[in-house]
């Protein structure tokens, strides 16, 4: 069983950076695989972030990519996503997720965190 639980969600200014945080319970964090989704209201959940549980291989959404970065550490239990050059259109809840396996992540997640909203305002 893993529980997640993000945080660093806040209102930001359009042009801002943002930080966020997902610290993971449990001691076989080092062996998932960890990912970011959002919502954006009356939308459908989408993919933004995903990492390998040594962080070596990293995805992104094509609408995040030279703007988001995610990362790991392993020791503090913790993924992260540094989001830089936000847009109006990153206002969203973001979702914290992992699986075993970096391909499944991005598609259907075992485990959600409970989300943390990013509202981008211009």
């Amino acid at each position: 069983q893993v529980q997640l639980v993000e945080s660093g969600g806040g209102l930001v200014q359009a042009g801002g950076s943002l930080r966020l945080s997902c610290a993971a319970s449990g001691r076989t964090f080092g062996s998932y695989a960890m990912g970011w989704f959002r919502q954006a209201p009356g939308k459908e959940r989408e993919f933004v972030a995903a990492i390998s549980w040594g962080g070596k291989s990293t995805y992104y959404s094509d609408s995040v990519k030279g703007r988001f970065t995610i990362s790991r550490d392993n020791a503090k239990n913790t993924v992260y996503m540094h989001m830089n050059s936000l847009k109006p259109e990153d206002t969203a809840v973001y979702y914290c997720a992992a699986h075993r396996d970096l391909e499944v992540v991005r598609t259907t997640p075992h485990y959600w965190g409970q989300g943390t909203q990013v509202p981008v305002y211009s």
